[in-house]
């Protein structure tokens, strides 16, 4: 049997590059580029996307489904870093983590859409939860998360590191109009009965992600407070591999999140923060949104795939 061939759809973009760097010394596996000249020509890239086994697309999402329109070949597999195709019933939700079965539906799928960066923390924390029961689905959710520059891609990254990188504001919340396309994928993979309020930021940091969703206990069950979240959330990721939950004799003594602590890796960390004078819980989720957030799903993805073969 020959190498499995794998082509990266927009290889030079922020996530393309990351997953090329993180594939380009495997053995296991052969990478198809295209020359600089060829990236835009429509019929070489038809070419390329067809004659490999996997294709990863690393495009925007109008580019995405043209790609997809594009495979004519029915042994072609794909994953999509694109937002195009993460609502899509026909799509497998590239979160191996989100339930015992996933991991085994992404293995099996042709079509696997890679979460985005935010909705794989809020997601994260979200689902386990909805699904014991203790967040009722109609909770009026609000998610607040702040992400490394490189989030907005090269405008982010000419933006801090170009020659006006100067000028560049060390904090910005936008998406303030509240119609960010984060919160259909959340509410739909969540299991929320109504649309989040989600409000994001660019930190003056290159890579990484905090995200936090504060929870009111009046408005949960009865009996339901911090530490009966938290055990839920232990309980869920006790046998993943790359979300972890901090226990909450750590969480008790931490005064700050870092989003950069994970940078480099594929982990992602939970961590619950009572208030029981209050009545408050603080969620978060601390990732690098190049890796859980982005390239490090998507080889995690491929990875699953490929143990199919």
């Amino acid at each position: 049997m020959h190498s499995p061939v794998v082509f990266i759809d927009g290889d030079q973009g922020t996530t393309g590059l990351q997953i090329h760097e993180r594939l380009r010394n495997r053995t296991d596996l052969e990478l198809l580029t295209l020359a600089a000249d060829e990236r835009k020509d429509l019929r070489r890239r038809a070419e390329a996307i067809n004659a490999c086994d996997f294709a990863i697309l690393c495009l925007p999402d109008a580019a995405a489904r043209e790609a997809v329109d594009a495979i004519v070949n029915p042994a072609v597999r794909v994953i999509d870093a694109s937002s195009a195709h993460r609502t899509q019933p026909d799509w497998t939700y590239g979160f191996p983590e989100m339930s015992p079965e996933q991991a085994r539906r992404i293995a099996n799928a042709n079509r696997v859409t890679n979460p985005g960066c935010y909705p794989t923390g809020a997601i994260g924390l979200l689902r386990p939860l909805l699904q014991a029961g203790l967040i009722p689905d109609s909770y009026p959710i609000s998610i607040h998360a702040v992400s490394g520059y490189s989030g907005r891609g090269r405008a982010g990254l000419e933006e801090h590191e170009g020659q006006d990188a100067t000028r560049a504001p060390a904090y910005q919340v936008y998406g303030l109009a509240l119609a960010h396309k984060h919160p259909p994928e959340i509410q739909q993979h969540a299991g929320l009965a109504q649309r989040p309020i989600f409000v994001p930021a660019y930190g003056a940091f290159r890579q990484g992600i905090v995200l936090t969703i504060p929870l009111s206990l009046q408005l949960l069950a009865p009996g339901v407070d911090g530490e009966t979240l938290h055990a839920c959330l232990a309980r869920h990721y006790a046998e993943a591999h790359h979300v972890h939950v901090m226990p909450l004799h750590e969480s008790r003594n931490l005064k700050h999140l870092d989003p950069q602590v994970l940078n480099g890796t594929n982990d992602m960390r939970l961590s619950v923060f009572p208030n029981v004078e209050h009545g408050h819980v603080l969620l978060s989720a601390v990732f690098d949104n190049l890796g859980k957030g982005a390239s490090g799903a998507a080889v995690q993805n491929l990875d699953l795939m490929l143990a199919r073969r």
